[in-house]
């Protein structure tokens, strides 16, 4: 073996050998046929001759690898072998992560998923429901430690009670354990499965599809009237998802800059489908907008309260405070029935106007370019039916669920 004894001629070695440090027992840089260049640190335990890698040269200079070589012997003077230095922090560093309590982890899982969820609302569900049921059970066993057992601790005693919340936090707590398995923090199985496990623990339950109603499209042009006479900010937010048949998330969170002349461009991570969807607004639907910005000149969004958007609830309040058992989702069905029953538009401009999916990529580029027109005449018509019973007097009522 050479011997090499500075920084530059390290460098200009080519020959593929190992070099000696002098000063450094035991240190070599080898350099291998395909002109790479690694440290390594060669000794003997308990009769055993044993090569260390320490890192690659030139990221590793020599002073760095120098102090590493010395700690290093230094271990090895007192008895113990170098190399279980990475292999004991390997131990440790797996040790501390399966410590890990399920309440922290779960709660990480859920903000690090929560940019993929298009409605903000479902990270605040995932909270509730892992928060008020599952971490006051498991919440501070690892989650290696937790049980079929303990899954059902967590689900049985709303399993009849709130089936659909039951059902739901299964499903979440599946998630979180499996994300832990891949993480590896947990080397079982996952004890939240469903399907073979914890259908054959947890009774059927007849579940009571309890879909709120949609109102009927006959009945829709008095309501406006009633929200018309409302001139607060979730009314004003009420009448605008109604009349451009949007989701409750596309518009909670839409925003001014989203607004161009009368076109409103939803952007793709907003969107159920995960496509950037276009809005013709009517004349009304533009009124609002503007009402909603003289209530809150300096928010970036188009409906808000002291500069933030409003809640998931304040236009289900609103609504069901004008009729019990309407969902602001079900105006979507009204909107649809009326496109069927009173209009001759056709049913894909309906579909494109509701943004539903089309399954067909080709198909739905070519809809998405060829239709915003016909649907500007279809929300105009659907604005002016939504409009008939309005009247022009406008009252201010009570509008604390803002």
């Amino acid at each position: 073996m050479k011997k090499s004894t500075d920084i530059r001629t390290l460098k200009n070695l080519h020959k593929p050998i190992r070099y000696t440090i002098p000063d450094s027992r035991g240190l070599h840089l080898w350099v291998r046929p395909d002109g790479k260049k690694y440290w390594v640190y060669r000794f003997s335990h308990e009769g055993t001759r044993i090569d260390m890698s320490l890192g690659n040269f030139p990221d590793i200079s020599l002073s760095e690898v120098r102090i590493t070589h010395q700690r290093l012997r230094g271990f090895l003077l007192n008895g113990i072998n170098p190399a279980d230095e990475k292999r004991l922090k390997r131990i440790e560093k797996s040790k501390e992560k399966k410590t890990i309590k399920f309440a922290k982890f779960a709660l990480e899982y859920i903000e690090r998923m929560s940019p993929k969820w298009t409605n903000r609302a479902h990270e605040t569900q995932w909270v509730s429901t892992v928060t008020n049921y599952a971490i006051p059970v498991i919440g501070e066993l690892t989650l290696e430690e937790i049980t079929t057992e303990d899954v059902l601790d967590v689900l049985s005693p709303i399993w009849a009670s709130k089936h659909e919340t039951a059902i739901r936090l299964r499903g979440r707590l599946e998630r979180i354990i499996s994300a832990s398995i891949t993480s590896g923090l947990r080397t079982k199985s996952n004890p939240a499965i469903w399907r073979g496990h914890l259908e054959n623990l947890l009774p059927a339950i007849r579940r009571t599809h309890d879909h709120f109603e949609a109102l009927n499209y006959k009945e829709l042009p008095l309501m406006m009237a009633k929200l018309h006479d409302i001139e607060c900010t979730s009314s004003l937010a009420l009448q605008f998802t109604i009349l451009n048949a949007s989701r409750s998330g596309e518009v909670l969170y839409a925003k001014r800059r989203e607004v161009s002349g009368d076109v409103w461009t939803i952007p793709a991570e907003r969107m159920k489908a995960r496509n950037e969807h276009q809005v013709p607004l009517g004349f009304r639907a533009i009124q609002l907008i503007e009402k909603a910005q003289l209530l809150d000149p300096e928010s970036e969004y188009i409906f808000s309260k002291n500069g933030k958007h409003l809640s998931n609830m304040a236009m289900l309040m609103k609504v069901r405070r004008l009729k019990k058992g309407l969902t602001v989702h079900g105006f979507r069905s009204t909107f649809r029935d009326w496109v069927s029953e009173e209009t001759e538009h056709s049913p894909e401009v309906a579909e494109m106007a509701l943004a539903h999916t089309i399954a067909n990529k080709v198909e739905a580029a070519y809809r998405r370019g060829k239709l915003l027109e016909r649907r500007r005449l279809l929300l105009a018509d659907w604005e002016t039916y939504c409009l008939s019973a309005t009247q022009t007097k406008v009252v201010t009522l009570d509008c604390q669920a803002d």
